[in-house]
């Protein structure tokens, strides 16, 4: 799916099943909240905390659950992601072509 049929398929969702987009600031809260979510489970995946019974642990849901809620907030606020993404990669490039090549950080350890 292209960027652009997912904003579009999420407008078309939004009107026949959601009535209307939540306002702008409790989509912001909501996004915040899917954000807190998925680092749950990064933190309990790949950190030193466990699950508790019965917690949710899907990473993918939780990833699809915050690009909904982003894909809302650009819906709304008249952003084009496939425009603003195109622009940020080549932000990226121009800044930093080189820079994480040249960071021993990043070269020391090629496998981790």
């Amino acid at each position: 799916m292209e960027i652009k049929e997912l904003q579009e398929r999420v407008d078309d969702w939004i009107h026949r099943y959601g009535v209307r987009y939540f306002r702008e600031l409790t989509n912001m809260a909501c996004l915040t909240e899917e954000v807190g979510e998925l680092a749950r489970i990064v933190a309990r995946r790949y950190g030193d905390q466990s699950f508790k019974a019965g917690e949710k642990s899907s990473l993918s849901d939780e990833m699809a659950d915050v690009l909904w809620v982003l894909v809302c907030l650009a819906n709304q606020t008249g952003v084009d992601l496939t425009a603003a993404l195109e622009a940020s990669f080549a932000k990226k490039t121009a800044r930093d072509k080189e820079r994480h090549l040249n960071n021993p950080k990043l070269t020391e350890n090629k496998n981790g």
